[in-house]
């Protein structure tokens, strides 16, 4: 268990972290001040003296998802990441916080990433940069673990489905030059295993097989990376 470290003060207010990490875009720079965003100011306020004071984040493996073990109330999980946690305040829906885990790479080249994006309908948007974390507009959908515990057709990896458009949730890896062979391995097992066998049957895949399979994946992509 590992308490989050502490954040040094930067040039948009306590917690920020050097403008480096938004250079690709000057929207994202503007909206670094948190006056740009309705609701941001207050948003900061919960999470410097609530949230980040109090949360602790599990990061035992780091081929596995980090783990909540303490929340402060009235914050809620959305969703956890080999890199982050996902969390939301109730009094800020449409906005949700993306803390990294300690040790965890990423958050620059995240950040980096959304910046060269900007606005999009498909992709979420970055609001504010902070060490540690990341406050994006938050995206309402069936992710692909949730179709498959659901019993629901799948439609990708890292996106979730909302009125029939794809949204991407997931966009950390994006800078990462090395090619990725996920996708491939995805749309194989899509149509030769998902799609004619599984989808007709509606079945649904209990967590802990989901989680098997994740782990089983992760191992098969080591070994053959080092026997390619």
């Amino acid at each position: 268990m590992a308490a989050m470290p502490p954040r040094p003060a930067g040039p948009g207010g306590a917690g920020d972290v050097s403008w480096n990490t938004i250079r690709f875009n000057p929207l994202l720079k503007a909206m670094a001040h948190a006056g740009a965003v309705p609701g941001l100011p207050e948003l900061l306020d919960h999470i410097h003296n609530q949230l980040l004071p109090e949360i602790r984040l599990h990061c035992p493996d780091p081929h596995d998802p980090v783990r909540v073990q303490s929340l402060p109330n009235p914050w809620r999980i959305l969703g956890c990441g080999n890199y982050a946690a996902v969390l939301h305040h109730p009094h800020h829906p449409a906005l949700v916080v993306k803390v990294y885990g300690p040790g965890r790479p990423g958050l620059e080249q995240e950040a980096e990433v959304y910046g060269r994006i900007g606005s999009h309908p498909t992709f979420s948007q970055c609001l504010h940069v902070g060490a540690g974390y990341l406050v994006l507009r938050r995206l309402h959908g069936t992710t692909l673990y949730d179709c498959l515990r659901q019993g629901h057709d799948v439609h990708g990896r890292n996106v979730m489905l909302h009125q029939g458009r794809g949204l991407v949730v997931d966009i950390s890896d994006f800078l990462n030059p090395e090619p990725c062979r996920a996708w491939g391995d995805l749309w194989w097992a899509y149509h030769t295993i998902y799609h004619p066998l599984l989808a007709p049957l509606r079945l649904r895949v209990p967590g802990t097989l989901l989680d098997g399979l994740r782990r089983s994946y992760r191992l098969f992509r080591r070994l053959r990376k080092h026997v390619g």
